[in-house]
């Protein structure tokens, strides 16, 4: 039964709580015991236009009760839409194929002109696909832009507005005791709060049908509408803007009648300090991106974000501005806007129809990217180059996959009372003390990593000379290579074992021979703060990878397709169930139950690589 359904046919609490996939006593808990509203706290942040916005901000188990309902509210959307646009790429991901390369399956496509394949576009914030870049994109290259914003938006939803709602919505016709507890769960203080997972969501479902009718008028004078949150925007490629929509008289905007009266009668009231039409011979900017010519950001945002880098890689830090004060900046913050910035651009090549770099959107793409870059993305792998392998916080492990990542955070999630410096715990609760790498497409094209021996083989190769950009600042902690200790890293061997890393290397123990013994060795250091790691041999010098140190009676449960990974002996990679697998759903899922006793070693070898490291840095 489709999500949607599943919540028209239920009229009762725990039928409820069976749809948001929760328990129907966590339910009752968060609603009737502890009751929302004392399950808030309230802080201010600043804006941009000055001022400051409250945020009342859930509890984490009532934040947990949003976010099931955010999801449930979301799957809804999704098949609504998949009914009323069947042929969009919305509904057929597929249609986004194109070829060989899967660049085209990254962007949705936006502007669909013809009405069989037409896809919802109206609403882009924090709706699934959408994002201030593709609301931006419906305004390029456009005469004029008008950005209104609405007053109090939030505060405009009471909990009778959101009850109400999903009682007479022809989409939900919800039966009004699961209405009220949809109500009850989202608001506070009689008002969908600021800060709340699933308020954004709620919005967009009552503001939909203001949307449409926005829409319509927009078409009628020849403009595009689209709405983020509380930011609307007009555009039209007309000579001059419609005054029927708004116009400008003296030092103010004024709405045309029938603008004022749609939006005043969904409840809403214009903010007019904010009102604003832009023209094409000045920089006209939606939701924070210029769109002039194609969604980017604006030109002093990315200076002063390659500014603060050229200070970091130089001395380790830099400062910011605030209130009048140079204090030391966040690089949370920093990696932040480098992101958005490389999402902009990502967004930007990945929509062209012939992409300018093949390379790029190839799904076979490389390891040599680096000559591919551009100067902002050339900065964005530095800053990511740095921030996990040269200023890292806390000690970096790059496995050769993912399910080694998934084996070995199992077991210090279970024997973590035995390794604390692997783990920082408080209150039962715990935090990794290291980190581990986790490889997608963009840190194959950004940094030439992507797992596999093969590419670690690389990154051991240049670590030396990637890292000279920061050498006037010394690393605080090491940059673990976890390798199986079989034929897969013989590259990685044979590189240690040429004359350039012989005269480079300290082997421990140091009674091994550097050339001879590289797969015996406990941990290996490289250069700077570069380990290699080998799972140990057996005892009878046999090769070994990470599932070898699981027990049998771990690697013989079975899967639900009936298969499992068997023993070392009698193991078929053809037959039996695949690595993926039983990570991810033999370890994973049966951690409590796993014995890691076996994975000790592999663990200790990442404790002594920490404490070798502490001494001699």
């Amino acid at each position: 039964m489709s999500k949607l359904r599943h919540l028209k046919s239920t009229s009762s609490k725990p039928g409820f709580a069976k749809v948001l996939d929760v328990d129907a006593a966590f339910l009752t808990r968060c609603l009737y015991i502890k009751k929302p509203e004392t399950q808030y706290h309230q802080f201010s942040i600043a804006k941009k236009s000055g001022g400051t916005r409250v945020i009342n901000a859930p509890s984490e188990e009532l934040k947990s009760l949003q976010k099931s309902l955010s999801k449930l509210l979301l799957d809804c959307i999704d098949e609504i839409n998949a009914t009323k646009y069947p042929n969009s790429q919305w509904s057929k991901p597929k249609l986004r194929k194109n070829g060989e390369t899967d660049y085209a399956a990254e962007v949705l496509k936006i502007k669909i002109p013809t009405a069989e394949t037409k896809q919802p576009s109206l609403s882009h914030g924090f709706v699934r696909e959408r994002s201030i870049i593709t609301n931006a994109m419906m305004h390029v290259g456009m005469k004029h832009v008008l950005n209104i914003d609405l007053k109090d938006f939030f505060d405009s939803f009471n909990f009778g507005r959101v009850r109400g709602f999903f009682i007479r919505n022809a989409n939900f016709q919800l039966d009004p005791h699961v209405a009220t507890v949809i109500a009850q769960i989202a608001c506070y203080d009689n008002k969908l709060p600021q800060g709340g997972p699933c308020s954004p969501v709620i919005t967009n479902l009552i503001t939909h049908s203001l949307d449409i009718r926005l829409a319509s008028l927009a078409r009628k004078y020849k403009c595009t509408y689209t709405r983020y949150a509380d930011d609307m925007t007009f555009s039209t490629r007309r000579a001059d803007f419609p005054a029927q929509i708004m116009r400008q008289s003296s030092n103010e905007y004024l709405a045309g009648k029938r603008l004022r009266r749609e939006i005043e009668s969904a409840g809403f009231a214009i903010n007019s300090n904010k009102t604003r039409v832009q023209l094409k011979n000045s920089r006209q900017e939606v939701t924070g991106l210029v769109v002039n010519r194609k969604p980017n950001t604006k030109k002093e945002y990315w200076r002063l974000a390659r500014a603060k880098c050229n200070h970091l890689f130089k001395i380790g830090r830099f400062t910011v501005a605030k209130n009048g004060n140079n204090v030391e900046g966040n690089l949370n913050e920093l990696e932040g806007q480098l992101n958005f910035i490389d999402q902009v651009d990502h967004y930007n090549r990945m929509r062209q129809k012939a992409p300018s770099i093949p390379e790029y959107a190839s799904s076979k793409i490389g390891k040599n990217t680096k000559n591919l870059l551009t100067g902002r993305e050339k900065t964005f792998s530095q800053f990511l180059y740095y921030r996990l392998f040269y200023g890292n916080d806390k000690p970096t492990v790059l496995c050769e996959g993912k399910t080694d990542n998934v084996y070995l955070k199992s077991a210090i999630s279970e024997l973590n009372k035995y390794y604390p410096l692997l783990v920082d715990v408080k209150d039962e609760e715990y935090d990794l003390s290291i980190r581990f790498v986790r490889y997608s497409k963009r840190t194959r094209f950004l940094l030439e990593i992507f797992g596999g021996a093969d590419y670690l083989r690389g990154f051991i190769d240049n670590f030396e000379k990637n890292v000279k950009l920061y050498e006037a600042i010394k690393p605080k902690n090491p940059v673990i290579v976890f390798l199986d200790n079989d034929e897969g890293p013989q590259q990685i061997v044979k590189l240690l074992s040429t004359e350039r890393f012989q005269k480079k290397i300290e082997i421990i123990p140091s009674k091994l021979n550097k050339k001879n013994d590289i797969r015996k060795s406990h941990f290996i250091h490289v250069v700077k703060n570069l380990y290699v790691v080998f799972t140990p041999l057996t005892h009878e010098g046999k090769e070994t990878d990470i599932e070898y140190f699981f027990n049998d009676k771990a690697r013989l449960i079975k899967h639900s397709n009936g298969k499992c990974y068997n023993t070392v002996k009698n193991r078929d990679a053809k037959k039996d169930l695949s690595k993926d697998a039983f990570a991810t759903h033999i370890i994973k899922e049966n951690k409590k139950s796993i014995d890691f006793e076996g994975l000790k070693p592999l663990l200790n070898s990442i404790v002594n690589v920490i404490n070798h490291y502490e001494k001699i840095k």
